[in-house]
């Protein structure tokens, strides 16, 4: 059973984008507090009425993300 939802999250020009590995989600927002939000909305919502069990999820799990970052070019 898996006791973490990870997502992806990457920063576009001019929103953060999250991409959920272990669920069809994908949600976005102008703020990684917007977007933190918005990852834990998604997930209510996709999993409300679903039998965690299941889908091999522990009744409560935690939800991870991990952000790519753009490092600047050093010449």
């Amino acid at each position: 059973m898996k006791h973490t939802i990870y997502f992806y999250i990457r920063k576009g020009e001019s929103h953060f984008y999250a991409e959920c590995i272990d669920l069809p989600i994908v949600t976005q927002g102008l703020t990684l507090d917007e977007l933190a939000h918005n990852i834990q909305e998604a997930v209510e919502l996709h999993l409300d009425g679903e039998d965690m069990e299941e889908l091999g999820f522990v009744p409560n799990p935690s939800i991870m993300a991990n952000i790519e970052l753009n490092m600047p070019v050093y010449a």
